[in-house]
Parts: structure tokens; sequence; C-alpha cells
């Protein structure tokens, strides 16, 4: 996407967190700005104030665009979705590794075709920015082929994404396995070529252990050890016929998290997808290495994988970092704000709370941490690229007789906030800014 200097702005509501709520009500978290400006140049944000203060200092021939009711916040950032599974989305009637093979490996099998990548990268990147999602933690496939056509995609719509080849050279189809050292060449070209390049990010994604050898799992963490600001995304814990299989294939391992280890493959960059049943060892280790738990609630509840447990992962006697994902096509929405609604959901089963704040906390500024991204996305603050999300809390029937309930006083933002996460989707999301730029406009679908 070709960015010119021009100036432009965004007038309204804005909302962008200082740092992670202590709890509901903790208003010193946020800043919340009700008639706000945001200006922004060169795809950035140079300055963020109250309209009173700015409108008068803005440059000549600044472009403003005033949403005058809508809430204007960061960019949603999605920590695990899966590029390949969008047509499997909504697959009936299967836990993980059987469904993983009667659909998944299935679908991911047409990835070898540049053509057919190329077509579903396109529908992919766009229902992301449809859904208000800025910035994705993305699984290709094993073919080198849907990675290049994703980041090829996404650098062609100025986003910023994490992604990475595939790695399985065992329990999977012949047409979805590589080898080792495959594994390892090919994910190198690949980060040769894209990992950095203009905001594309490079991670190194062994599905998991299950269709991993050993030796495949050392070429990961070599990989790791020769470009060490790459990420690395797999699955961890996620069912118990999983962890069981595992425990087969690795006897000589403690635990689960113990066969990444061995492999060197935790660290702050480390992205573990759900961690649903973890052990206190593990738990410990994973503080140790401060290495990432990936909270998946709508994909845990489709496939019935279990209650991820926030208050024993965030323990302040060894807290683990945690990130908040869709993971599609387990989960069965590209939308942060049903992923935000399945988590209240999966945690009030757990007896634990997710107040609004916090939801919306990690779904910006909190996983932008978790990618160790803060300096870049997440926030509404000055140095950082220009990728927002309007939403509208009253984008539906239903949430406009919800929100006539709700006024402006102290309190009502965390109302509103939580109308959007719990009633909201995909209908809530009125526009998204990419470096300053729309490239999306749901009045633009009327």
């Amino acid at each position: 996407m070709a960015h010119s200097t021009d100036t432009m702005a965004i007038r309204g509501r804005l909302l962008t967190f200082l740092h992670a709520p202590k709890g509901p009500e903790d208003s010193a978290s946020y800043l919340y700005l009700k008639d706000g400006i945001l200006l922004m140049q060169g795809g950035r944000i140079t300055a963020i104030g109250r309209a009173e203060e700015l409108k008068g200092r803005l440059p000549v021939g600044t472009t403003i665009t005033h949403y005058e009711r809508e809430l204007i916040v960061p960019g949603f950032i999605d920590t695990h979705i899966h590029f390949p599974q969008t047509q499997v989305i909504a697959s009936y009637g299967s836990q993980l590794m059987e469904w993983l093979e009667t659909y998944t490996f299935v679908e991911e099998l047409k990835y070898a075709d540049p053509a057919h990548s190329n077509r579903q990268a396109a529908f992919f990147v766009e229902e992301l920015l449809r859904n208000g999602t800025t910035t994705a933690a993305v699984y290709g496939s094993v073919h080198p082929e849907s990675v290049e056509a994703f980041f090829t995609e996404s650098q062609r719509r100025g986003t910023c994404m994490i992604a990475g080849k595939v790695m399985m050279d065992r329990n999977a189809p012949p047409g979805l396995t590589d080898t080792a050292e495959s594994s390892y060449s090919e994910s190198k070209l690949l980060i040769e070529r894209w990992h950095k390049k203009g905001r594309q990010l490079y991670a190194v994604t062994p599905r998991f252990a299950p269709t991993s050898t050993p030796e495949q799992l050392r070429k990961a963490g070599a990989l790791i050890r020769e470009f060490p600001d790459v990420y690395m995304q797999t699955h961890l814990s996620e069912n118990v016929d999983e962890i069981e299989f595992v425990h087969k294939l690795f006897p000589e391992a403690k635990n689960y998290l113990d066969v990444y280890d061995k492999a060197g493959l935790l660290g702050p960059r480390s992205l573990f997808g759900h961690c649903v049943h973890l052990q206190e060892d593990e738990l410990e280790r994973m503080a140790e290495s401060k290495s990432v738990a990936v909270f998946c609630p709508t994909s845990n509840l489709f496939l019935g994988s279990g209650l991820f447990n926030m208050a024993s992962t965030t323990s302040s006697k060894r807290p683990v970092r945690v990130g908040l994902a869709t993971d599609v096509g387990g989960g069965t929405s590209y939308s942060m704000l049903q992923t935000a609604g399945d988590a209240y959901k999966v945690l009030q089963l757990k007896s634990q709370n997710f107040p609004a704040l916090a939801a919306f906390h990690l779904m910006t500024r909190g996983n932008a941490e978790a990618l160790s991204l803060a300096a870049e996305i997440g926030s509404l603050q000055e140095g950082c690229f220009a990728d927002l999300v309007v939403l509208d809390s009253q984008a539906t029937p239903a949430m406009r007789h919800r929100m006539e309930t709700i006024g402006n006083g102290v309190g009502d933002l965390e109302k509103e906030l939580f109308v959007l996460m719990t009633l909201g989707d995909d209908r809530a999301v009125r526009a998204t800014f990419v470096q300053g730029h729309k490239v999306f406009d749901r009045t633009a679908m009327a």
C-alpha cells in the first residue's frame, strides 16, 4: 500500500489503554476523549488530544474524517489464526484429532496450488479487516506457496502480519508432510524473503508435537537461534487425547511443554495456542521463559477441548503472559468482539471474571504486548501505526435497544464496551483504517 505524506485526522470518541486494568472501573488504565482528534501522517499517529485543543493547530489542507457517535479504538490484534482453514470453519461433529483428519488436512492439501492460495489470501485478509482486525499471528499450510500468497496480500494492504509455513513431517497425509531438512530450508528462505519486509514478520511454525519428529523440532529451534528476532508459534495442551498422544510419542519428556523446551522453542516471542490443561510445573516454566499462552475460547468451546484457567495462568506468584485469539477455523468467528464474549462465558464457568476493560485492553494493547509490538501497534499514541477500528454500539436493533438504557456518565463507557463484546460482531465494525487509510467502510456496502 502506497502512502502519501499528506496529513489526515480522525475526530470522534477516542479510547486507548495505558496499561492493563486492575479491574472494573479502573479509569487510570485508559485515556478516553469524548471529542478527540487523532492526527496522522505517513501512516503513523503524530498527535492525539481534545478536539478543542487540536483543531486550531491542524496543518492547512488536513483531511478530517468525523465520527460523531461511534467509538474509535486501536485495530484489533488476533494472536492465533489459521489462514488455510477459511473453508473448514463450521465443520460439524468432531473433537480435535478427528477434526484435523476429517476436515482440516483435506482443505490444506489444496494450498499447494498458488492460484488457490492467492484467492484464499485475498478473502482472508479482507475478512480480517471487515472484522476490525489489523494484525494477526497466522498459520499457513505446509506449502511455502501459502505463505508467499498471504504475505503478498498483506503487503499489498499495508497490514502488519506475523505468519509462517507449518512444519510437519509425520502423522499427516503425504501431500501435507515435509521433512526435517526441507522444513528448515523452506522456512529459512521465507524468513530471508519476508521477515521485516515492510510490516511483515515471520513465525517459525511447527504445527504441534504430534506432527513433528524430534529432529524437526530441533530444526525449528535452530532457525530461532539463527534468526533470534523471529517468532515461534505452535499448539500446546489443547485436548486430553492430544496430550496422551504426545506422551506416547515423546516418553522421555517430563510433560508436553518439555517437548518444546528440549528443542529450544520457548521464549518471549513464542506463542503457544490453547494451554488449556497445563500443570503447575509447565506454568512455572512458561513464566520463567516469558512465553505466551494464547487463550482461544471460541475454538475450545466448539471442539469441546476444555476451559482455559485465566486466574491460574496469570497468578501473581508466577504470571504467564497471555494473548487472546479467534483460532479460526476451530474458532467459529473472525470477530475479536465475539471472541471476547466467549472468553467472558468460559471464565464465568471457571468462576472467574472478564471485565470489559480487561477484554478491550487484551484485544488491543495487551495483544500488542504479547507480540512484543506495543511500540508499533495496539495504542492510539504518537509514533504508533495508525491502525484503527471504528465501532458502532448501535449496529443492530438489539444493540440499539440495549443502548437506550446507557448514558454518558461515569461507568457508562464500560457498559457500552460490554454491549459491544456480548452483542457485537462484524456488524459493529463501522470502518477499519490501516496506516491512516480507510480499508473497510460498512456504509459503502449498503
